[in-house]
Parts: C-alpha cells; structure tokens; sequence
C-alpha cells in the first residue's frame, strides 16, 4: 500500500507563497501513473490541482496555471508544489495524491471529496 507524507502547509497573505512536500512510499511510477495534489476548497469539492509523471511532464489546473509549479526530486520519491502569488481563494486543504491512470484524472478533475488521499495539510491564504 501506498503511503504519502504531506508537509509545508500553513498560513501565508496574499501574495505570498508556500511550498508543499510529499514523500511517498511503496509507490513506483508505472505508464500512466503520476504524483500530485488535490485540494478542497471550503463549500467546494475535491479539485485536482497538479499532476506530475515520472518523465516529468506536468499538468494544472486553470486556478492555479502560472502560480503554481509542480516538480519531482532525482529519487522520484518526492514531489513539490510550489505555491507563488497566493490568494484567499486558494484557502483549503491539500492532499498529496497518485494517480494511476493521470489522463482519466484529468478528464474527470473533481471529486466529491478528497478523503481518498489521506489527511491533507491545510493552507491559510489571508487578504
């Protein structure tokens, strides 16, 4: 199974910026799989955010598209979200995912929820 460890939440003011961390375990990047993030908006469903596969092509979310940058580090283990220019409206918990099949996923990018990935790591934006 799988496991993920979120870091990096907190609380910022607009325009300010954060930088997730995920480590995951047991999980290997197969044809099709990815890393990435999800998040929940407060009164909003589970949004996917970014997607990043093993040979490092990425995907965004329009909210985020020129904010936010999605990297892995040379093991591959880890994944980063880079969170520049934040705004209230980013105000939500981030859940690290892995995808294995990341054209479905961004075909359909909303969940009812995101309580699939764990438990998340909360950010604060305030105006």
């Amino acid at each position: 199974e799988v496991q993920l460890s979120e870091s990096g939440g907190g609380s910022v003011q607009a325009g300010g910026s954060l930088r997730l961390s995920c480590t995951a375990s047991r999980f290997t990047f197969e044809d099709g799989s990815a890393m990435g993030w999800y998040r929940q908006l407060p009164g909003f469903g589970c949004e996917l955010v970014s997607t990043i596969s093993g040979d490092g092509r990425s995907y965004y979310g329009d909210p985020v598209k020129g904010r936010f940058t999605i990297s892995l580090d040379n093991a591959k283990t880890t994944a980063y979200l880079q969170m520049n220019n934040l705004t209230p409206e980013d105000t939500g918990t981030y859940y690290c995912a892995t995808p294995l099949n990341v054209a479905r996923v961004w075909v359909s990018p909303t969940l009812s929820n995101c309580d699939h990935w764990g438990q998340g790591t909360q950010v604060t934006v305030s105006s």
